[in-house]
């Protein structure tokens, strides 16, 4: 399982790498990997406003549909369209294949994230 340090990683499985105050948010290694080959995602509309907790993306694998949760709240600003044609990029590098890119209503909940040790920990008691 890959990890990427200097990211910010939510128990929902989700990435977050900030950009002054835009935040961009895709799943994990785990995530991609407990899914299987992704087959479809569905993207949010750009300007949508979200909420922590609401569902921002929806993949599908071969195993299984999973919402993708927005980690942050904020205003969607750019999608990842390459992942329409391609879902399956996220299988191969979870890291660069984006899903979102929202600028930040609140800043406040940033501390309430794992770092890179803290969720290797979380991953690995959930097995």
């Amino acid at each position: 399982m890959k990890i990427v340090n200097g990211l910010k990683y939510s128990k929902d499985h989700e990435w977050i790498r900030l950009e002054g105050n835009k935040a961009i948010i895709g799943i994990t290694d785990f995530a991609q990997h407990n899914l299987g080959d992704l087959v479809y995602i569905e993207l949010p509309e750009i300007g949508t406003e979200i909420h922590t907790g609401d569902v921002l993306s929806v993949v599908e694998s071969i195993k299984a549909a999973s919402d993708v949760y927005a980690p942050v709240p904020g205003t969607v600003i750019e999608v990842n369209e390459v992942l329409l044609d391609a879902p399956e990029k996220i299988n191969g590098a979870p890291y660069e294949s984006w899903i979102a890119v929202v600028i930040l209503a609140d800043n406040a909940q940033l501390d309430d994230f794992l770092d890179a040790q803290a969720y290797e920990k979380f991953c690995s008691e959930e097995v």
